[in-house]
């Protein structure tokens, strides 16, 4: 949701929608810089979050952050970054902030992966008292970037156990990344495969998220393009399975789809593809219960 006229507008916007739970940037997801979060804001924020039952809420990292870049002004602006991320997350009181793991450009996928584990354990390490989870998001796996198989997911997180700050990581998953990284959601054996690789790689426990968005693009295409439910490659059987699947009823489930208007509008009226696309995925829910 849209934190146009403040973050606390966010929360009222989810619950207009018959939201349950709620993804925000806490700043500009294009701009290293970040607004002060007043403390009045931050209070209103919770207390909107409680009073309208709308959590557990989630927030997105800015795409600007690279852990895995080889240029180190580029990766240390990138970990501080992610540390003030973590921190604005914090004093909201949200669950975690999901990342893009980062990028390798011009170096290899192994070393890529360990200038990841080692940026987020340093993070981590420097808020030992934090509560927010760090999220690491699958990704599809375009160009150089990592994060596209659970076996690359599991690297940085065996890595970053090394360090004695992993019980922050959980992992968020993207039906859309998925279908794009080859990873097939369409039949029950495809499925069932799927949650066995997440589980043998990562384990089921991490994860803690979902991003429920349709693909453009087929499977293994290795393209990130979100598009309605049902309207894409994911075929509705898929997000029947996710949303029935009894390991998964108490995840916070969002959705990155196309909205009919600007994601600057100052409007609590909630956007109606919003509301077309949730009525799509709970009419699912309800065919199978």
């Amino acid at each position: 949701m849209s934190i146009a006229g403040g973050l606390p507008r966010a929360v009222e916007r989810a619950r207009a929608a018959h939201c349950d739970t709620l993804q925000v940037f806490t700043k500009s997801s294009g701009q290293w810089r970040a607004r002060p979060l007043p403390d009045g804001e931050i209070a209103e924020f919770r207390r909107l979050s409680e009073e309208l039952d709308v959590r557990p809420v989630i927030a997105h990292a800015s795409y600007l952050i690279n852990l895995a870049a080889p240029d180190d002004t580029l990766r240390r602006r990138s970990g501080a970054a992610l540390g003030d991320e973590l921190d604005r997350a914090e004093a909201l009181g949200l669950l975690g902030v999901v990342l893009h793991p980062g990028s390798y450009t011009t170096t290899t996928e192994e070393e890529g992966l360990a200038r990841i584990a080692n940026g987020i354990a340093g993070v981590l390490a420097a808020r030992p008292d934090q509560q927010t989870l760090l999220l690491l998001e699958h990704t599809a796996g375009q160009g150089t970037n990592l994060g596209h198989t659970f076996e690359q997911l599991g690297t940085i997180i065996t890595e970053v156990e090394r360090a004695g700050t992993a019980t922050r990581i959980g992992v968020c998953l993207d039906t859309c990344h998925l279908l794009a990284a080859g990873y097939d959601l369409g039949s029950d054996a495809g499925y069932a495969d799927t949650m066995r690789q997440l589980d043998a790689c990562v384990g089921l426990d991490r994860l803690r998220a979902l991003h429920l968005n349709d693909s453009k693009t087929p499977l293994g295409s290795r393209v990130d393009r979100h598009t309605h439910i049902g309207s894409g490659h994911v075929g509705l059987s898929a997000f029947r399975r996710l949303l029935t699947d009894p390991r998964l009823e108490a995840l916070p489930m969002v959705l990155e789809t196309p909205k009919a208007r600007s994601a600057r509008t100052a409007e609590i009226e909630p956007d109606p593809m919003d509301l077309e696309n949730l009525r799509t995925l709970r009419d699912l829910m309800e065919a199978e219960g």
